[in-house]
């Protein structure tokens, strides 16, 4: 009797163990799979690459640089090692980061991209690069998609440059700025500032709906801007800059935006976040928009050092970014150790986006 038992108990056992073999020589199974990276794609323009904040990636001198500006101090960057060392649903993720400075939306989408980084540029300049959505190898395993653009398709480093011009000996509320882009300047910009945001919105609709055709699985997160100037620019000191003023090399002359017509670039930068909200929202696929400006409020590029997250004309970068800059037909110069910034967030900016990037693909994981 006691043989028959210990028999029975020993064939069980031996099948429960079969079991688990079986179970552990096929893919799939409970005992084997382990859960499959999330993809995650980050494409965007100079305030997604970083451009001088963190050190370059690729590093200096490598043969992968491409002119881009990618930088370790980038939000993508902060974000993945946030989601390494909490992985969200227990998934470790997987970032393509082809985000390059001076982007458009169609560069984005559809057409070829010449980088302009002035560091280190080859001979004969920067090859072209393929559209990011091609670059970034977007199908239908892509899991998460952010995408922080739309500054270059107004654009809107022409239009500040233009007020810091047409500013410059004007009184503090004087708007040359305004009343050119308002009517559309022959000279300055025949498309009007109201022309621009329509186009614009055009634009960025057809980018996220190619986004989706390409990647159509994929949780879609659009980025917006900081609060780039103040909406009163009576703190902003018109002859810093650090603020909102440049000096032009070899010439003895600085440009200085006016008042007015700062107050109403806040307003354009409001008008592009909506313009990029609006648009996340009618394309009707569940994507996400993440509001930056509301919480980068009173840290506007016309703040104190400590407090700014977005530097001025001049400001602070690391050692391999350029105090001079040419910017159509000038050439900015920065000095007492400061370097063309043009209004892009510092460190303390790209951490307040990671913040908020973060806790967006975080929920949109789970």
């Amino acid at each position: 009797m006691f043989h028959l038992k210990t028999s029975f108990a020993r064939r069980v056992a031996l099948g429960a163990l079969a079991a688990l073999a079986l179970a552990a020589a096929v893919p799939g199974s409970a005992a084997s799979a382990a859960p499959e990276p999330v993809e995650w794609a980050a494409l965007g323009d100079s305030y997604t690459a970083g451009v001088f904040v963190g050190s370059p990636r690729p590093e200096l001198g490598s043969t992968e640089r491409d002119g881009c500006d990618r930088t370790t101090g980038a939000y993508p960057n902060l974000v993945r090692a946030k989601l390494a060392a909490g992985p969200p649903a227990g998934r470790t993720v997987k970032l393509t980061d082809f985000s390059c400075g001076a982007a458009t939306i169609a560069e984005i989408d559809a057409a070829r991209q010449t980088p302009v980084s002035p560091v280190q540029p080859p001979e004969g300049g920067w090859p072209s690069v393929d559209a990011q959505i091609e670059r970034a190898g977007l199908s239908a395993s892509t899991d998460v998609v952010t995408i922080g653009v739309g500054g270059n398709s107004l654009p809107f480093g022409k239009i500040l440059t233009s007020c810091l011009i047409l500013g410059t000996g004007q009184e503090d509320d004087a708007t040359p700025c305004r009343d050119a882009y308002e009517r559309g300047d022959f000279i300055l910009d025949p498309e009007s500032i109201r022309d621009k945001f329509q186009r614009v919105f055009r634009e960025y609709v057809a980018m996220l709906e190619a986004v989706h055709d390409k990647a159509p699985n994929a949780k879609v997160i659009t980025v917006g801007y900081p609060t780039v100037v103040p909406s009163d620019a009576a703190a902003c000191d018109r002859q810093d800059t650090t603020e909102l003023a440049a000096d032009i090399k070899d010439a003895e002359t600085r440009l200085s935006a006016t008042r007015g017509d700062i107050a109403w670039l806040s307003q354009v930068n409001t008008e592009l976040n909506a313009i990029v909200e609006d648009a996340t929202d009618l394309v009707d696929h569940g994507y996400a928009y993440v509001d930056v400006a509301a919480s980068s409020v009173g840290h506007d590029a016309c703040q104190p050092r400590a407090t700014k997250w977005v530097e001025g004309v001049c400001g602070q970068a690391g050692p391999y970014w350029p105090s001079d800059l040419a910017v159509g037909l000038v050439t900015l110069k920065c000095s007492a150790g400061n370097r063309a910034t043009l209004v892009h967030p510092n460190a303390a900016g790209h951490a307040n986006t990671a913040t908020l990037v973060e806790a967006a693909v975080r929920k949109a994981l789970t």
